[in-house]
């Protein structure tokens, strides 16, 4: 069998039928799975428990220890949640509107980007296995799941520009 024949056998199998739903899918998952977790995590910092329990992270990173020369514990976790619940909020929009949706995306990757960062700045090596490249649970195991939710929001990004560009 050559390379057209099967490409006709699997046409008529409906194997670009189904990876096409599959894609479509993942795409929505993708989406919406962000949109989730980034809203969530959002509606998070709203809460006494999760505004404390990122206050060592957040005053150790020099990118975000000025929020606490400005605002109070619950200010900067207050301020960080709105940003996020923002940004899940565009990213909803993302199906109807990629310009929106684009803004979403950079939203959730600068807040994800700025979270890794945080791996840096806080203890996050576990020194009874020697340090690094050994994480430890907090905050080590529970920042590094930020590589891939970045890594969602610059693909519906290039998503969405693609989309964009293909509308001028």
């Amino acid at each position: 069998m050559n390379e057209t024949t099967l490409a006709q056998a699997r046409t008529v199998a409906g194997f670009p039928s189904a990876a096409g739903d599959v894609s479509r899918v993942g795409r929505y998952l993708t989406i919406y799975g962000l949109v989730l977790v980034s809203g969530w995590i959002g509606m998070m910092k709203f809460t006494a428990y999760e505004a404390g329990a990122i206050e060592g992270l957040v005053a150790s990173s020099p990118l975000t220890s000025w929020l606490y020369a400005i605002l109070d514990q619950r200010g900067a976790a207050n301020l960080i949640g709105a940003v996020e619940i923002t940004a899940a909020a565009l990213l909803a929009i993302r199906p109807w509107s990629a310009a929106v949706g684009a803004v979403g995306a950079v939203l959730v990757a600068a807040t994800t980007a700025v979270t890794l960062t945080f791996l840096f700045s806080a203890p996050g090596w576990e020194t009874s296995l020697g340090g690094f490249p050994a994480l430890s649970v907090l905050p080590g195991q529970f920042l590094i799941k930020d590589a891939v939710l970045l890594g969602a929001a610059v693909w519906i990004f290039g998503d969405a520009l693609t989309d964009i560009q293909a509308n001028r």
